[in-house]
């Protein structure tokens, strides 16, 4: 089969590819934005990428077009194939009749830490040998792609291993099916990792998002499993509202909890208040323990030991662009960081503050560009969410609210900028050795962590 993929630069869309291929399907796609690591990825496997949704596209004559929830109607290629009564269906419609019809789904929810979460379940399975499929909004480090087919457990090289971790985002599934991509997963093992509210572009208020998560809920079979954050008010009236699945918590009595932990971020694991173990990582951060947590609780219901799971986080390396060093110059460090929701910028500044320790100054570069922080919902968070880092950056161009405004409560430490070359400068001019430089967005930013780079070593 030819699929033509509209949006396939997106983490979700260009996964979807990547196991697309691997499934020995043609495939060919088209994004108005196309920039690394995901370009990068799919040129590596030969995916032939076209700039823009131009109508011309239709020419390739593909058995179906697999539409990405980045396309909107007026889109000319879209336009072309509505016009024409072409095929077509949405990426996680076509994920779900495709590959994950009969295979053991896991399904990491939340509005945090989804990417996380997935990357160490899915790695916890790889170490105990069951070659699990997954589909990521990242890329781990233990891996090197975001998404591939299920291989052959270690146990039984003859099969195909039945089991698939994916990323289950709460955002519409495309202009024509506006219910949350995570309905059509259709999970055993499900986590809810956390909720808060977001994606205010689509949801009214928390409460339509839960009332997603309330469906997500009602798919999951008798005989599967519920992970949830039992700190977590919003997760409680979701349960609350029908669940028909055994439920376990997590970061709350009774449950998965996280025991004594180590000045490097190593710490206890709890089960009904009996240890279990200890994780001996580099992770930082007390949301990467929740995060460990539920991929503990989840590989668990599929059959990994406590112990094993254990031992396999000792030996994760984390996902690209969740604090990943970009390079170190004249004692400078810059990172990347994928975090752009308050909650994110708040715990991950507060993860590099507890590497770092208080004498260590960290210079935070912010790009508020979701859909959610471009409206300015979060605005009044944003102050309190940058309060721990010693100086703020904000790239702000084109927002529909006052970013130096909204960023008043932290004095002359906060700058905004509506040009990137001059935050550049600023931030080379202020930065000194031992200084923590960490960047944070959800897109490419301009590429600026090269070019600061390039500037620091002048």
């Amino acid at each position: 089969m030819h699929i033509h993929i509209l949006g396939i630069c997106g983490t979700f869309m260009g996964g979807l590819a990547a196991i697309a291929k691997q499934a020995g399907h043609r495939v060919t796609g088209c994004d108005a934005n196309v920039y690394p690591p995901m370009s990068t990825q799919l040129e590596a496997m030969g995916i032939e990428l076209t700039q823009g949704f131009g109508a011309e596209q239709v020419e390739l004559n593909p058995d179906v077009y697999v539409i990405g929830n980045v396309v909107t109607r007026g889109k000319p290629l879209m336009e072309e194939i509505l016009n024409r009564g072409l095929p077509y269906i949405s990426g996680p419609q076509w994920l779900a009749e495709n590959v994950l019809h009969e295979r053991w789904v896991l399904a990491v929810a939340g509005t945090h830490g989804k990417t996380t979460t997935s990357s160490m379940l899915a790695w916890i399975l790889e170490d105990a040998g069951l070659a699990p499929g997954f589909l990521i909004g990242g890329i781990p480090e233990n891996f090197g792609v975001s998404a591939r087919l299920p291989g052959a457990p270690r146990q039984d090289p003859a099969s195909v291993s039945p089991f698939f971790v994916i990323e289950a985002d709460e955002y519409d599934t495309a202009f024509f099916d506006k219910r949350s991509k995570f309905v059509h997963y259709r999970p055993r093992t499900a986590v809810l990792n956390n909720l808060e509210f977001d994606h205010a572009d689509i949801f009214a208020d928390l409460a339509a998002i839960e009332t997603q998560f309330h469906h997500l809920v009602r798919t999951v079979p008798g005989n599967g499993r519920i992970v949830a954050n039992g700190r977590e008010a919003s997760l409680d009236r979701v349960l609350a509202r029908g669940c028909w699945t055994p439920v376990e918590r997590f970061g709350a009595e009774g449950g998965w909890q996280v025991g004594a932990v180590d000045a490097d971020g190593s710490f206890e694991v709890l089960f009904e208040g009996k240890s279990q173990g200890k994780v001996v990582w580099g992770q930082l951060g007390e949301h990467n323990r929740m995060n460990a947590l539920a991929a503990i609780a989840a590989a668990r219901h599929v059959g990994v030991t406590v112990k094993d799971a254990i031992a396999a986080l000792g030996r994760f390396q984390t996902v690209k662009r969740r604090m990943e060093v970009k390079g170190v110059v004249g004692g400078i460090t810059v990172y990347d960081d994928f975090a752009h929701h308050p909650t994110a910028i708040a715990t991950t500044v507060a993860g590099l503050r507890a590497k770092v320790g208080p004498a260590t100054r960290i210079l935070a570069v912010l790009e508020p560009r979701s859909n959610t922080m471009k409206l300015g919902t979060m605005k009044e968070a944003l102050p309190g969410s940058l309060a721990d880092a010693d100086r703020v950056f904000c790239y702000a161009p084109n927002l529909g609210w006052n970013p130096a405004e909204a960023l008043t409560p932290l004095g002359a430490k906060a700058q905004t900028f509506d040009d990137l070359d001059a935050l550049i400068a600023a931030v080379v001019a202020e930065a000194r050795a031992c200084d923590q430089v960490l960047v944070m967005s959800n897109g490419g930013f301009g590429g600026i962590h090269g070019k600061l780079l390039e500037r620091l070593a002048r």
